[in-house]
């Protein structure tokens, strides 16, 4: 390979999930940088439309819960059929947060920058790699060198294709029409189902009128145009109601795929280059915000050389389960609301579900991510759940566990005997404190639960070790922040 500018990471696609990701990557001391191909971040439309309790939690980590929450509007349920208030679940965030992708991604861009992560605008295509590191070519003939490679380049990943990474599931049956537009009447508001499926009108930004539309026949292939609007609307309400002025009209449909794996070698896929889905429920966006955040520190200590390559694998196997559940809910979404007398009997059996208590809470608690749990293992309820943002008594005075992740550095919080667990030879990659709390403990379904006498949390927020001693701690130390010695062994 020739010489050519060079860094660490490499991201291709600048969108909620490569913003993040570089955001995470930055943090660490990585040298990443962002490929984009638009020339600006500007979006047309407002696309997806909010973050779920577990994505705000996520922001608030870092500390940019309020840079997002000032300019949302938050509501207190959140839609998996019916509406679903989440206003008694254990967290700070227990609402959804309306806030339009376009403002997400400035919000985020300013976070990026302030990080002095490099944006490189070009568009991708394609890259080659060896055993060393990873080449990615760009349109205008300028190519870059990395260690590591991330697509976050959406639902058509050219990273995802060039790595030749199967991206199995099931092709689309049903097909909507999308559109910001203007009206010259006022519309029907709010939901409305005919023979075709649901429809529903809402009031956008600035005055603009926002409508998703069921297609009667499934339509593939070219963006729909001012006149199909047009049509469907008269079709569905016997008016077009003088649309007029689009700002932003696409069609989607119910295609759902996942990646068979999220990582070839030296490159790796995040967002909706690993996955996707029919919109219903607004879980795109925030699984792929989330998927950049399991990643981000297990990247950079990869490429810090102190912790094993196979620590990525961990990656797959944690976030590829979230995925699959989110794939299986939108479809069942999408069957509920089939038009036909059957589907119609079903919906009705499970809006009467959903009314009760313990399946609203489970639902809720999966569409906003707050019932995550890894694979760590057996034992304390919180092994591989979010930690809960406890406001703690340290040494320091008083800290919320969020506000001790803002560094994105682990903690190793000990709620024991002062001075009882030592953080030994990890205590330039693990925060030690000792912290006191007389609260309840209390997790989403679970209710309230046993505090443990010690917490080992991961820089992304979630539980990788519980105990009353320093037996089994070394050895979590050192699967999740490398030998003791700082070298990797792969």
């Amino acid at each position: 390979m020739s010489a050519m500018s060079t860094y660490e990471v490499l991201i291709v696609g600048a969108g909620p999930a490569g913003l993040t990701l570089a955001g995470e990557l930055a943090l660490a001391g990585i040298n990443v940088a962002l490929i984009e191909r638009r020339a600006n971040q500007d979006l047309v439309g407002s696309r997806a439309g909010g973050l779920h309790s577990r994505t705000i939690e996520a922001f608030d980590q870092r500390g940019l819960a309020d840079r997002f929450i000032s300019q949302g509007q938050k509501y207190p349920s959140l839609r998996f059929h019916i509406s679903l208030n989440i206003g008694d679940f254990p967290t700070r965030h227990n609402y959804v947060l309306g806030l339009s992708q376009n403002h997400i991604e400035r919000i985020l861009a300013d976070w990026v920058d302030e990080l002095k992560v490099p944006t490189i605008r070009a568009a991708a295509t394609g890259f080659v790699q060896d055993s060393s590191c990873v080449e990615v070519a760009l349109a205008d003939g300028r190519s870059f060198r990395a260690k590591y490679l991330v697509g976050c380049d959406g639902g058509r990943s050219l990273i995802r294709k060039a790595a030749g990474i199967a991206f199995p599931g099931w092709d689309p049956t049903t097909s909507w029409i999308i559109a910001e537009v203007e009206t010259t009447k006022e519309p029907k508001w709010g939901f409305h189902a005919d023979a075709a499926g649901t429809h529903a009108i809402g009031k956008g930004e600035g005055g603009s009128v926002r409508m998703v539309l069921t297609e009667a026949q499934l339509q593939l292939g070219s963006e729909p145009t001012l006149s199909e609007v047009c049509e469907t609307l008269t079709a569905v309400y016997g008016s077009d109601y003088g649309v007029h002025s689009p700002t932003w009209i696409s069609r989607f449909t119910d295609s759902t795929r996942q990646a068979a794996a999220y990582r070839d070698r030296r490159v790796l896929l995040a967002g909706d280059a690993a996955h996707i889905h029919p919109p219903v429920g607004g879980q795109g966006l925030n699984i792929g915000v989330q998927d950049a955040m399991n990643l981000g520190w297990k990247l950079a200590q990869v490429v810090k050389k102190t912790s094993a390559e196979n620590l990525l694998d961990t990656y797959h196997a944690e976030r590829h389960p979230v995925a699959a559940r989110v794939l299986r809910n939108t479809m069942a979404q999408v069957a509920l609301r089939r038009p036909d007398d059957r589907s119609k009997a079903l919906s009705d059996a499970v809006s009467e579900l959903l009314g009760m208590d313990e399946p609203r809470r489970r639902i809720a608690a999966e569409v906003s991510g707050l019932d995550i749990r890894y694979e760590l293992g057996t034992g304390h309820p919180l092994l591989g759940r979010r930690m809960p943002d406890l406001e703690l008594a340290t040494p320091g005075g008083r800290q919320r566990v969020f506000g001790l992740l803002h560094g994105a550095r682990s903690l190793l919080l000990n709620f024991g005997n002062p001075g009882a667990l030592d953080a030994g030879l990890w205590v330039d990659r693990v925060r030690l404190i000792d912290a006191a709390y007389g609260g309840v403990w209390e997790l989403p379904v679970l209710g309230a639960i046993t505090p443990p006498t010690a917490v080992l949390i991961r820089p992304d927020g979630y539980v990788a070790w519980t105990g009353d001693s320093q037996t089994g701690l070394d050895d979590a130390l050192t699967t999740w922040f490398g030998s003791p010695n700082g070298v990797g062994n792969g």
